[in-house]
């Protein structure tokens, strides 16, 4: 297996509802270290970020509390699948990924869209557990209870035996 990590709208501008701020925290936690463990294993992240506020604008940034590297690749999209009219396919393709974990925002909307167009394009995929919020509270619950799910202790598992 050859995975890739995408980490979806983990944005500034998008994680304002203080609902949502008191649970980045934890969620981050999570996000940073499954990332870090795609990176010691050489595997890509990708930092998918959503346009609808502007490029150049300040809530397109990544919120803070999500740790960055050089090496992460980076995709903008306007779309919920990331994988829609985006360069994500061929780059996940041109890093001979097979398989990809997706966590961030939002459970209901550009994870789940961005989980099914990797399935729909023949990649596995996987939801990082722990690793999502919702723009609804019982959303992150849904995703869990209808999507395959992916924990730390196992990633940490298959990224070392590569």
């Amino acid at each position: 297996m050859k995975p890739a990590l995408l980490i979806i709208d983990m944005q500034k501008g998008l994680l304002t509802d203080p609902r949502l701020q008191s649970e980045l925290s934890a969620a981050s936690e999570y996000i940073n270290a499954v990332a870090d463990l795609f990176r010691d294993a050489g595997r890509p992240v990708v930092v998918v970020q959503d346009t609808e506020m502007g490029e150049h604008s300040p809530g397109f940034e990544v919120t803070p509390e999500i740790k960055l590297a050089d090496s992460d690749l980076r995709i903008a999209k306007e779309w919920n699948n990331a994988f829609w009219k985006t360069d994500l396919e061929r780059l996940l393709r041109e890093q001979e990924t097979d398989f990809v974990v997706v966590c961030g925002f939002a459970a209901e909307h550009c994870v789940t869209f961005t989980f099914n167009g990797a399935r729909e394009r023949g990649f596995g995929a996987a939801i990082l557990q722990k690793g999502i919020l919702g723009e609804h509270p019982d959303a992150v619950s849904g995703v869990y209870r209808d999507r395959s799910l992916i924990s730390y202790a196992v990633i940490h598992a298959l990224l070392k035996s590569q």
